[in-house]
């Protein structure tokens, strides 16, 4: 964000920001605060020692990186691709210092979009239980962005209002990993639009899935964060086959990709132009299952979620590189990149 941005350049950094035309902050407020204005993608051929701040996917071009990185790289849990990543670190001598790692002594991270995540989740889980009480053989259409975090929760109200006309009931949800960042800002927003939250956690799940309990809900929200191979909490054969209350699954977690992803009933991520995917039709009494399952959550509400990361990770990039939690980040990727070398 601009404020950071010019604390940075304060400190002594100079900071260059690539020109935009689809970011929530305008070209015009980073040059107004003394940052240079430089071509969009031209970091590829920015000096060797400049350090290149991203959010997530890199073109796919070039395929030799050389620059350190710090940017979500989604390729240290065996996910689709994962060695394409790491290779082109490895032909270009670049560096990556992956933010998903970028944590504390005690494991927790620096800097996470997980509330924002969470409530956003949670906020297009109701709007899909919502639409099928209306129409429930058709899906949800293109999502809508907002401005703030009431805007959502105003908007999510008045369809429930509408919906619960129909349904004669508000839904159930339950929530598995509800301790953790994303679980904590699911459950704000469904508390404060007063629906009844089960919270699930290590405990709940310990035993090991599938869960058929998971079928009594209306919106079922994993948020948990897969460190190691678990059974799945739902799979096909359970939602076909078993009597269901469960009409939408939001997938905040989204290891789709992942081998071990703990709720295999679907295979590809959705958007907000598509946010929804089908897994099982309805029938004359018993409501579709329709997956959310979008990776980019935070970008509904993009101000208000990205000035939330930037204000925690700020205080860790005027420490850049020397503190725990970079040379932690820079330990596992060498971890990661030597594995795939042998």
């Amino acid at each position: 964000m601009p404020e950071q941005a010019r604390q940075l350049m304060d400190a002594g950094h100079t900071v260059i920001v690539e020109r935009s035309a689809g970011r929530c902050v305008r070209d015009e407020e980073y040059s107004a605060v003394g940052c240079q204005l430089a071509p969009t993608g031209s970091w590829v051929t920015s000096p060797r020692d400049t350090v290149i701040l991203g959010l997530k996917e890199l073109p796919d071009e070039p395929k030799s990186l050389s620059h350190r990185h710090i940017f979500f790289a989604h390729c240290y849990k065996n996910q689709s691709g994962w060695k394409d990543v790491l290779g082109r670190f490895i032909s270009g001598d670049g560096f990556l210092y992956d933010l998903e790692f970028l944590n504390h002594p005690d494991g927790r991270r620096v800097a996470a979009f997980g509330v924002s995540a969470g409530f956003v989740g949670m906020a297009v889980g109701i709007m899909t239980w919502c639409h099928q009480q209306h129409e429930k053989d058709a899906l949800l259409g293109q999502l809508a962005y907002h401005e703030n975090y009431p805007a959502v929760e105003s908007y999510c109200s008045s369809l429930l209002e509408r919906a619960t006309s129909i349904a004669k009931r508000k839904p159930t949800v339950i929530i598995i990993g509800a301790l953790g960042r994303c679980g904590n800002g699911a459950s704000q927003l469904a508390e404060k639009m007063g629906l009844e939250v089960v919270k699930w956690d290590l405990e709940e799940t310990k035993k090991g899935g599938p869960f058929p309990e998971l079928l009594n809900y209306d919106i079922v929200v994993n948020c948990i964060f897969l460190s190691s191979p678990i059974p799945p909490f739902l799979t096909t054969e359970l939602i076909s086959t078993r009597p269901r209350k469960m009409s939408v699954l939001v997938d905040v977690s989204c290891d789709t990709s992942n081998p071990h992803n703990p709720v295999p009933i679907y295979r590809e991520c959705t958007t907000f132009f598509n946010p929804t995917t089908r897994v099982q039709s309805p029938t004359q009494d018993v409501l579709p299952v329709d997956v959310v399952s979008i990776d980019h959550l935070p970008s509904l509400v993009p101000f208000e979620s990205s000035k939330e990361y930037a204000t925690s990770l700020f205080p860790h990039l005027l420490s850049f590189p020397s503190t725990f939690p970079w040379e932690n980040a820079g330990r596992i990727f060498a971890e990661k990149t030597n594995s795939l070398r042998n």
